[in-house]
């Protein structure tokens, strides 16, 4: 009642509206029916064009010919440490580049203004940094010689701020170096296609990770549900960033933390009834998953 009394006019006149900031929050109190529509759509009507599914696919095949492998959404890029207000953990000299970028366009940071830098990171609302995100595989049983396969775009301080993983789990592609020569060259400026092949990599993978929320690692927690409860580990950020940073507790205190503290975290089916407004596109059970 509320939109029609205040965009009645404007409907009318222009046919239809973009309704952006509720579109997320109506989707997701939608009739049953409706849900399961959305699932059909985004999981079987969807599709990428056939010669970024091919290149996917094939860079997938060159990642599982030697077994299965952990596919890892680091979000890590420059514009992500803008808008999140946190420290990046490469030092002073990253973050004052970081800080005076985020002077220069304040209204890039998204949310939770009056929070400082620690308390965003205490809250869990930072990235998880490389080194971070290495220290937490080893807590979760990740062996040395796992196969990583790292999704995203290009990480700010370049080969730097990756080192922390690379030094811990050296067995790590892209799919810059997994592509042959030639085959990403047409997509090297359409920054979309080249995050469509990395969602293509990551559902193939055996387990996925993302070190930061967004729309990839949503995207990916409901499709992995959807097509048979790929494991999913959601990092437990919040709870898990004193830890990261106590260089005091022991390794094995450590693993057994970890794991206690990601026991639900791995993606088991979970309904989307069990909290409110949940995204049927992230929890599709169990409107479009079970018999009823």
């Amino acid at each position: 009642m509320w939109i029609r009394a205040r965009y009645f006019h404007q409907l009318n006149e222009e046919g239809f509206l973009i309704l952006k900031g509720l579109d997320s929050r109506l989707s997701k109190n939608l009739p049953p029916d409706l849900q399961k529509l959305r699932c059909k759509v985004a999981f079987h009507a969807l599709r990428f064009t056939s010669p970024i599914q091919d290149l996917g696919n094939q860079i997938a095949r060159r990642m599982w010919i030697e077994g299965p492998y952990i596919a890892l959404h680091l979000r890590i890029e420059k514009d992500v440490w803008i808008r999140t207000g946190c420290t990046t953990g490469l030092g002073p000299e990253y973050d004052e580049i970081i800080d005076k970028d985020r002077e220069s366009n304040p209204d890039f940071l998204t949310a939770k203004l009056n929070m400082t830098k620690s308390a965003r990171r205490l809250a869990g609302f930072c990235p998880l940094s490389a080194k971070e995100v290495a220290r937490l595989l080893r807590g979760l049983g990740a062996p040395s010689n796992a196969r990583i396969y790292v999704a995203g775009g290009e990480p700010f301080g370049g080969s730097h701020a990756i080192q922390p993983l690379v030094h811990e789990f050296p067995n790590i592609a892209t799919k810059k170096t997994l592509a042959r020569q030639g085959e990403l060259t047409p997509y090297l400026n359409r920054p979309s296609v080249l995050a469509a092949i990395d969602y293509i990599v990551s559902l193939s993978s055996d387990v996925f990770l993302p070190s930061h929320g967004g729309n990839m690692g949503r995207a990916m927690q409901g499709h992995r549900a959807y097509v048979g409860h790929r494991k999913y580990i959601k990092p437990n950020k919040r709870m898990i960033g004193p830890l990261l940073e106590d260089t005091s507790i022991s390794d094995e205190k450590f693993r057994r933390t970890m794991q206690k503290l990601h026991k639900y975290s791995k993606g088991q089916p979970e309904s989307r009834k069990k909290k409110l407004d949940r995204d049927v596109l992230a929890y599709p059970v169990p409107e479009c998953m079970c018999k009823h």
